[in-house]
């Protein structure tokens, strides 16, 4: 059975920096790529950041760009999102998932929360 889970939220104060982390366990998914969502109480779940099977093609949102980083460690089976500079609107739950071979995201895990204080 397959498995992500989230770990490295928390509460921050506006500035602060949070390291997210999403561990995969029950296959290997080196051979794909790996996304994070995010979803705020009251809004639909949006797209933070993805990044290719290799570690290529690292990219963000928009509303991200510049404070936040993806990166991966397939040996780990494991991939991370460094938040810098965060904002009271980053508050949210964040979650990991996979990019499937039909280019959707799939096997998502349980999240973990950001809450991000002014």
């Amino acid at each position: 059975q397959v498995t992500l889970v989230e770990s490295g939220g928390g509460l921050v104060q506006a500035g602060g920096s949070l390291r997210l982390s999403c561990a995969a366990s029950g296959r290997t998914f080196s051979n794909n790529g790996m996304g994070w969502f995010r979803q705020a109480p009251g809004k639909e779940r949006e797209f933070v950041a993805a990044i290719n099977w290799d570690g290529g093609f690292p990219r963000v949102a928009n509303s991200v760009k510049g404070r936040f980083t993806i990166s991966r460690d397939n040996a780990k089976n494991t991939v991370y999102l460094q938040m810098n500079s965060l904002k009271p609107e980053d508050t949210a739950v964040y979650y990991c998932a996979v990019r499937k071979v039909d280019l959707t995201y799939g096997y998502w895990g349980q999240g973990t929360q950001v809450t991000v204080s002014s």
